[in-house]
């Protein structure tokens, strides 16, 4: 697996984001998809050996595009210079929640897991309610001294807690969230090993599951809204 090529391809296109330079390296970009896909698989395995669920995926299933929708935003570059992943047992839907990983060059890549998607009121509200009516669970899991060493739970939040729910609630704060993720920062240097990064990647993703799992438990019945 060669992640240099993957970060040269990158870094290139951050450079010149433009569609005569995509269009005129598209080589370049069929190379560096395939050492990104690779990398997945390898990750995958690791993953598998604590969450079979992922492991029938294929890997260039769970990737995302890199062309941009540019119609609502200031930005009007064409391309996101990053590869994108999600890992979970339905592949890479928002829910159920599981294993994000992006590479973007410029310490920009990180690594995530939770739910990032608050557009989904039905799945904020499961979620809300399984920690209204199981706070403990989630403080334990929250509160692990290795769960705590690297991850923080972040997510857009309302100002007070919403209607329904106790004012006072020993959770209130995180009753405010409507969206409840994990992101993990990793640096460019990081990634020029692919195995030391592969193990460190998958040993993260392993503290992660139960907080992962909380919520898939949580969000069981909720169905994608249909397109």
């Amino acid at each position: 697996m060669n992640t240099q090529l993957i970060i040269d391809y990158l870094s290139n296109l951050s450079r010149n984001n433009n569609r005569e330079w995509y269009h005129a390296n598209k080589e370049d970009h069929k190379k560096a998809k395939a050492e990104f896909e690779a990398l997945l698989q390898a990750l995958m395995l690791e993953i598998g050996k604590f969450d079979s669920s992922i492991l029938h995926h294929d890997p260039k299933d769970l990737t995302f595009k890199i062309v941009r929708d540019t119609r609502f935003s200031h930005d009007k570059s064409p391309y996101n210079p990053a590869f994108r992943a999600h890992i979970s047992s339905k592949g890479k839907l928002p829910v159920p929640v599981g294993y994000y990983l992006m590479i973007k060059p410029g310490n920009q890549s990180f690594l995530g897991g939770g739910l990032f998607a608050d557009m989904f009121k039905d799945a904020v509200k499961l979620i809300r309610d399984s920690i209204a009516g199981n706070g403990g669970e989630w403080e334990r899991i929250i509160h692990e001294p290795e769960f705590e060493r690297y991850f923080t739970v972040q997510g857009c939040a309302l100002k007070n807690v919403p209607a329904g729910y106790e004012k006072e609630h020993p959770q209130a704060e995180y009753l405010k969230f409507k969206s409840w993720y994990l992101e993990y920062p990793i640096k460019d240097e990081e990634l020029k090993d692919a195995e030391a990064f592969i193990e460190k990647a998958s040993g993260l993703f392993r503290i992660m599951k139960p907080f992962n799992d909380y919520l898939n438990k949580a969000l069981a019945d909720f169905q994608m809204p249909a397109r």
